[in-house]
């Protein structure tokens, strides 16, 4: 199922999306979000007598991480060859603080800092449990679903601070969305699914989950066994070739096929 977080003009709320949505999440007129009754991640899914049409509902942040996004440098041959990079050995983890992530349709603030901000659209792991040492084969036990983030980088900043805290850690520099989709298999994007990212419309990022160098049940297994993994913690997986810089004004769409699209417009911080 699609759970998304939502306001309809009070305090936030969790639904399940219902009705037909696209492969790339545009929704037809009959697509309505059902109320359920409070975090889903500790109390499971309870539906509530209460259903709002999509349209007239603004899209939060799907999960709001515990304590921390991780992310995953580097996972796709593709991209670390334009970053002039080698294939790490194993993968490559570096933190981004629960403060950096936003929803659909929240600014990207642009920092004073940078002169060189870039986008980075990528499949993300949202965790449902409290683990550690999890072991590959038992990867699935802890995922509770997937949704779309864009990891985005002061690449100025990466480059001179050599390691990634600030240049991936400023507020808005992880929007999260549209919704997670609980009902998918890490074999699923083993397989390949299609990861594309669009800048004012023009296709930058064309790639698939095929091609993750470590997939998702290494990732887990191999994060897990550095730090506990909490509810709503996510581990982004990294992302294909074709990431490139924003200014303000732009509109960035990453788009999942089986997830949908997550859209933000950068802004002036």
């Amino acid at each position: 199922m699609r759970i998304a977080r939502f306001t309809a003009g009070e305090e936030p709320m969790y639904g399940v999306v219902t009705g037909e949505v696209d492969e790339f999440g545009q929704p037809s007129e009959d697509t309505v979000i059902v109320a359920i009754a409070g975090d889903p991640l500790y109390l499971g899914v309870k539906l509530l007598d209460q259903e709002f049409k999509l349209e007239d509902v603004r899209l939060l942040a799907p999960v709001l991480p515990r304590s921390k996004v991780v992310g995953i440098g580097r996972n796709y041959a593709a991209h670390a060859a334009e970053m002039g990079s080698d294939v790490p050995a194993e993968p490559l983890i570096f933190i981004k603080p629960n403060t950096s992530v936003i929803g659909p349709g929240d600014p990207i603030f642009y920092p004073s800092q940078s002169s060189n901000v870039h986008f980075e659209g990528e499949l993300a792991v949202v965790i449902g449990r409290i683990c550690r040492d999890v072991p590959v084969e038992q990867a699935t036990d802890v995922i509770y679903g997937y949704t779309i983030g864009n990891d985005v980088t002061a690449r100025d900043l990466q480059k001179t601070d050599v390691q990634f805290t600030r240049a991936k850690g400023f507020d808005s520099f992880c929007p999260l969305g549209p919704w997670i989709e609980t009902d998918l298999d890490p074999q699923t994007f083993a397989d390949g699914v299609q990861i594309q990212t669009h800048l004012n419309g023009d296709l930058k990022q064309d790639g698939s989950t095929s091609d993750l160098i470590f997939d998702i049940p290494t990732l887990i297994a191999h994060v897990s066994s550095v730090m506990t993994l909490l509810p709503g913690d996510v581990i982004l997986t990294g992302t294909p070739a074709g990431v490139g810089p924003m200014e303000i004004g732009d509109e960035v769409e990453v788009s999942i096929a089986g997830l949908g699209t997550l859209t933000n417009k950068v802004a002036q911080r």
